[in-house]
């Protein structure tokens, strides 16, 4: 008897259109003889859609074994969905509630890093006060530019910009604040960026880390922004061109923040490599799965494929 998969899919997030591509490669490389798969679309209202019918999310869920979560951003990766499906008894793949809650804020995930020993850059939090030309008046006078400035929650880069000057600050924090009430203003570093996923109980090791992956941006993107994942120019070296002691370092930065902050069958981690070290980014539970995305590129490049990999986080799931 197959087991039932019912791929969560679209959302209510600013990476609407990246979770559907990331459900229909989950669909289209489940294996047929070992699963039988229900696409479960979720609108922008949060709509719940099963065969194309508004349905409450315990019909939708009804008789699936296992629900593989691919909703990006709000609500399918900051710990919502994770407490809809465990109060329905749900066995679900990726991380759980909290941990879950906790990686979607850049804020808390940067005190977890510096907890687990892991360097980061050196930032501040800002609220919206309404007045950003007053935000960015004291901010240009007090902090080291040029600055990055996120969005605290969220992902794929959405609302991440950098700031040179005055106006770029103003500006940022403008778009920052259309996606998130809190901004994260950190200290620019520039460097080489590297990103390395982790892969629960795989090939023998509790944490295992794929080989770290090199990301170019095009040359008019100072950074690995939204704009640049999606341009199509961007360039990827799977494996990355690492000294033997650079991509140690990173595998075991990679493990150290999935296993401390309590990951789930797996993540992938973000890093700059600098003069002055290597310093981690931020993690995603849930990274994309597109023919375009960087994890299924490095498990490629380890001799996995992306159906092996999906195999291996339902029966994950499925032990939870």
């Amino acid at each position: 008897m197959r087991t039932v998969v019912g791929v969560l899919r679209g959302g209510p997030s600013s990476e609407y259109d990246v979770s559907l591509k990331s459900g229909a490669s989950v669909l289209e490389n489940l294996d047929r003889e070992q699963y039988d798969p229900r696409d479960i679309f979720i609108s922008r209202d949060g709509t719940w859609h099963l065969h194309g019918v508004a349905v409450p999310p315990e019909r939708a869920l009804h008789g699936v074994d296992v629900a593989f979560n691919a909703m990006h951003g709000e609500y399918g990766e900051d710990g919502g969905v994770q407490r809809l499906l465990e109060r329905l008894g749900v066995a679900y793949t990726g991380s759980g509630v909290i941990p879950s809650a906790t990686a979607f804020n850049k804020h808390l995930t940067k005190q977890e890093a510096k907890r687990l020993g892991v360097k980061v850059a050196h930032g501040v939090v800002v609220q919206n006060n309404g007045d950003t030309e007053s935000l960015a008046h004291d901010l240009f006078r007090s902090f080291p530019h040029p600055a990055i400035i996120k969005p605290v929650a969220g992902g794929s880069s959405v609302g991440t910009n950098i700031a040179n000057n005055f106006h770029q600050l103003q500006l940022a924090l403008q778009k920052a604040f259309a996606v998130s009430p809190e901004v994260l203003v950190e200290e620019y570093i520039k460097g080489r960026e590297a990103t390395v996923g982790v892969l629960d109980d795989f090939r023998g090791e509790k944490a295992y880390a794929l080989l770290p992956v090199e990301i170019i941006p095009p040359p008019h993107h100072d950074f690995f922004s939204y704009e640049a994942k999606y341009s199509g120019e961007t360039t990827e070296r799977v494996p990355g061109n690492f000294s033997h002691t650079q991509k140690a370092e990173l595998e075991r930065l990679a493990k150290t923040i999935h296993q401390g902050m309590g990951l789930m069958h797996y993540s992938r981690s973000d890093f700059i490599l600098s003069p002055r070290g290597i310093y981690f980014l931020e993690v995603n539970t849930l990274p994309g799965l597109t023919k375009e995305s960087l994890l299924p590129k490095a498990l490629k490049a380890v001799g996995s494929s992306l159906s092996q990999f999906l195999d291996h986080v339902i029966q994950l799931a499925r032990k939870r």
